[in-house]
């Protein structure tokens, strides 16, 4: 059997997942295409800039806390070295064109440790569920809107039933 030589990059970039790593400073180290792609970001011109620099928070969302809450994540990994998975999380990510794009993110950071059990890379995975929350979002309004038609049924079928007492009641006089 041959010597089998890999090129870790070239599998890095093809895996299907989606795959950041980060230096303990939350620096960028490596970006897989799956992961640029999905972020709408040029890989290579991310490359040793520090993470919330290339993804902040959408200013034009008060209630976005995708920056605190992976920030509160990598801390847990840093400081605990152990592989930390986040609930879903909305983080929005910026086009192209500046303006910033829904997306809803399944996250895990996982440390890689040196031979002193000190954090030496962070991976970062995500798993877009963008749509899978939109569909979701959308079935919880259709059955809001199936409750209220019911409810709507149910009020029309109680006038009817007192009508028809009514008429009853006026045949009887």
């Amino acid at each position: 059997m041959g010597l089998f030589i890999m090129d870790y990059r070239v599998l890095f970039d093809a895996v299907p997942g989606l795959y950041l790593i980060l230096t303990p400073d939350l620096a960028i180290a490596a970006v897989n295409d799956a992961y640029a792609r999905a972020t709408l970001i040029d890989k290579n011109a991310v490359i040793g800039m520090h993470l919330f620099d290339v993804f902040p928070d959408n200013p034009g969302d008060p209630a976005a806390d995708g920056v605190r809450n992976l920030r509160i994540s990598l801390r847990r990994v840093l400081e605990l070295r152990l592989p930390d998975t986040m609930r879903v999380q909305r983080y929005d990510v910026r086009g192209a064109d500046g303006i910033f794009v829904e997306r809803y993110w399944s996250p895990v950071n996982t440390p890689l440790l040196d031979s002193d059990g000190e954090v030496q890379w962070i991976i970062h995975r995500a798993e877009d569920v963008t749509g899978l929350v939109r569909q979701h979002r959308e079935g919880a309004a259709w059955d809001q809107i199936a409750r209220d038609q019911q409810h709507m049924m149910d009020e029309m079928r109680g006038a009817n039933f007192g009508l028809s007492c009514t008429r009853e009641e006026n045949r009887r006089l």
